[in-house]
């Protein structure tokens, strides 16, 4: 069973899942950083531009939206070949109200990207009200396993039935989908889009039809199914909005909303926020004392097993069993938690026996089974190596909490303050072969000053020496190790 906590302020709104009492998930949006892809406006044709066959529309934003004539919804045919879209100005015109959608968020002097095509995701599903088609992820098994998703998605839309319409794509997720969850999701999309419509006809131009779901609701809407115990917000006014949601919406996860009304932080409860400092840490230690280094890279994230201080086992080949073993577990959650996307590539300890693999593996794949998000597992390597995938679906934890260090510019080293102090002195050589001050002076930190003061004192005094000016050194606390400056006075 899992319990889900939510931690909800002006500001943040921060959830986390929890399962045996542990910290499984960290899910967190802000405000400010909400973007409005996914949106629908009731906009306003403000000017068609034939010679980029784009228009400008406005939505109520600080700049007017744009819209090219390839992202213009048209009713295609079924068994015609499509032909070129006509021309913008043929579609639309100066003053007309279209229903669109921000597809790419406005960046810096741009507008918002808009199109007239409607989509609405849902858990499983992202629904097509202008169009009738199943279409079906690529990325789903087998095309016979695809047909038979099609199959039942036809009888669950109920074609041709009055009042019954629209496409869906099936997405990833919901290869193994229950007949029950798709009719959930059906049903939950087409009400939505049915607002939607509602709201059209009487919206002014440049109205928000439909704000795309904020992580609170996605709570109910995603997070929670049969084996969630309850689900427990600390705001009396968010857990209103979300119950009424919940009843238009998602009627199933109503009963197990709660409001926390405890006067200790709801966070505190689990230790989160501690869960939270540990998942931004580049070591896991396991209970065994072995533990994880873990590093996030731009291309892929390597996880590295260590046996550490573990010596409980009667010989070596179990200790690395056994430690490996743990850290499969350990691997499942911290990918969960840290929400780690992409290529992974794990270095478990070597193992000499083959049995031990074959288990090692097959624990990392029955912990990764609990995964909601798509993961491929490949197995060992020839160099002892687990490679394996993970869908990205948003952002890692460290990448919305940290940014690069300003000090080391994200390498994670800084430079020794002696490499500091000897760039400085072959920094000063060739200065003073270009110029010819009274005196030279170095401001630097103060661990680079103390060690020119100290042992590199010798050193500096030959080459003052050397090129026949004085040097003098002033320490600034505001630079970093590697900073330095040579001023000519």
């Amino acid at each position: 069973m899992q319990d889900i906590l939510i931690n909800w302020s002006p500001q943040e709104t921060r959830v986390a899942v929890i399962e045996n009492g542990a910290v499984q998930e960290l899910h967190l949006e802000r405000t400010l950083e909400r973007g409005l892809v996914g949106n629908i406006y009731a906009g306003r044709v403000a000017r068609v531009l034939p010679g980029m066959q784009s228009a400008f529309v406005d939505i109520g934003l600080e700049r007017a939206a744009f819209l090219h004539v390839a992202d213009l919804h048209r009713d295609e045919v079924p068994g015609r070949e499509a032909a070129a879209p006509p021309p913008i100005e043929k579609q639309v015109f100066e003053g007309q109200t279209l229903v669109v959608q921000v597809i790419k968020d406005p960046i810096g002097t741009k507008g918002a990207r808009l199109s007239t095509q409607i989509s609405i995701a849902g858990r499983l599903l992202v629904f097509l009200p202008q169009d009738d088609r199943i279409g079906i992820s690529q990325k789903i098994g087998s095309q016979e396993l695809r047909e038979q998703l099609r199959s039942r998605m036809q009888a669950l839309a109920g074609d041709g039935e009055p009042g019954k319409g629209g496409g869906f794509i099936l997405r990833t997720n919901a290869e193994e989908a229950t007949d029950a969850e798709l009719a959930d999701d059906i049903a939950y999309l087409r009400k939505t889009w049915a607002a939607i419509r509602e709201r059209a006809f009487k919206a002014a131009p440049g109205t928000l039809l439909h704000l795309d779901l904020s992580l609170v609701q996605r709570v109910l809407r995603d997070l929670t199914h049969d084996q969630t115990h309850s689900v427990r917000i600390d705001s009396l006014m968010q857990y209103g909005l979300l119950k009424a949601f919940g009843e238009q919406y998602t009627p199933t996860s109503v009963a197990r909303l709660e409001h926390y009304s405890g006067e200790r932080p709801i966070f505190d409860l689990y230790g989160v926020d501690q869960e939270i400092e540990r998942a931004l840490a580049r070591r896991v230690d396991l209970k065994s004392g072995g533990y994880l280094i873990i590093d996030q890279t731009e291309a892929l994230t390597t996880i590295d097993v260590n046996t550490g201080g573990y010596v409980g086992a009667r010989n070596f080949d179990d200790t690395i069993f056994k430690t490996n073993l743990e850290a499969a577990q350990a691997i499942a959650r911290q990918l969960r938690l840290r929400n780690l996307g992409g290529i992974i590539i794990i270095d478990f300890i070597d193992m000499a026996r083959d049995e031990h693999q074959d288990a090692v593996l097959a624990e990392l794949r029955k912990q990764l089974a609990r995964d909601r998000t798509k993961i491929t597992v490949s197995g060992f390597t020839q160099l002892g190596l687990v490679e394996m995938t993970r869908k990205r679906t948003r952002e890692s934890l460290a990448h919305l909490l940290c940014e690069p260090c300003p000090t080391c510019q994200g390498k994670g080293q800084v430079k020794t303050p002696r490499s500091v102090c000897y760039d400085i002195l072959r920094e000063i050589l060739r200065e003073a072969r270009q110029f010819n001050p009274r005196e030279f002076r170095i401001v630097a930190s103060a661990a680079v000053v103390e060690m020119l003061l100290d042992e590199e004192s010798q050193h500096l005094a030959g080459l003052s020496d050397f090129i026949g000016k004085p040097v003098s050194l002033q320490t600034e606390p505001g630079l970093s190790p590697e900073q330095y400056d040579i001023v000519l006075m």
